[in-house]
């Protein structure tokens, strides 16, 4: 999967969020509770395992996302990025100020190792 390089280069913060809903506008935060933040090591590892996962093809299942990550840079201010991902549908989609048009929406194998590694994580870090 592609991520925004800049951003990932910039990333100080992760925070995981546990998705409730979809946002009532596109560009929105995913409503959820934040489960999860991930620093240093730990977030240079989840990105890299984002990034490592291979591309695969559209499901349907009308995009219902369990999952998300916003990364941040040392500010804290805005979302460099979120990447909202849909398990069911292999689906993933991004927004934020450092994404460009091109890597909004990205499909990838929601049923290899890589994902579920990544699926391992997020279930993780509910407390």
């Amino acid at each position: 999967m592609r991520l925004p390089a800049e951003a990932v280069a910039a990333t100080a913060l992760i925070e995981v969020v546990r998705i409730s809903a979809l946002p009532a506008e596109r560009g929105d935060p995913y409503p959820g509770r934040v489960v999860a933040h991930w620093v240093g090591s730990e977030a240079a590892d989840a990105l890299g395992l984002v990034e490592s996962l291979p591309g695969g093809e559209q499901h349907r299942c009308g995009f219902s996302p369990g999952w998300s990550i916003r990364a941040y840079e040392d500010s804290l201010d805005l979302a460099l990025f979120e990447a909202a991902f849909c398990f069911s549908c292999h689906e993933v989609r991004m927004h934020g100020t450092a994404v460009p048009p091109a890597l909004t929406t990205q499909f990838f194998d929601a049923d290899g190792l890589p994902a579920q590694d990544l699926l391992a994580l997020f279930r993780a870090a509910v407390p």
